[in-house]
């Protein structure tokens, strides 16, 4: 094996072993605020385009390393559309008693 597929496969190995704790959390503590929305759309396009380079290049670590960045952003987008929380309109924000005076 020669030393630039083996630096690939080290890299892999580890850049995936880098993604897990912040996936682990996610996935335990269903909190994912502190991610932009806007983030993680591009991070999953930009995904499926580069998809069209790395299938082209010959199977090697780069294909398994993207298939780990595709998975991973693609699993936080799933993750923060499925556990955001839900946007309040201004009128259930309010406290009943608010209302009723805000009404008069």
């Amino acid at each position: 094996m020669n030393l630039p597929v083996l630096a690939g496969m080290l890299s892999t190995v580890l850049f995936a072993v880098g993604m897990l704790p912040m996936l682990l959390k996610a996935a335990r503590t269903k909190d994912l605020a502190s991610y932009s929305l806007s983030n993680l759309v591009l991070s999953n396009v930009a995904n499926a385009v580069h998809s069209i380079y790395v299938f082209n290049l010959p199977a090697g670590p780069i294909w398994i390393l993207h298939l780990a960045y595709v998975l991973a952003s693609g699993l936080m987008l799933a993750w923060w559309v499925r556990y955001r929380e839900p946007v309040l309109k201004q009128d259930e924000d309010m406290p009943a008693a608010s209302l009723e005076s805000s009404v008069r």
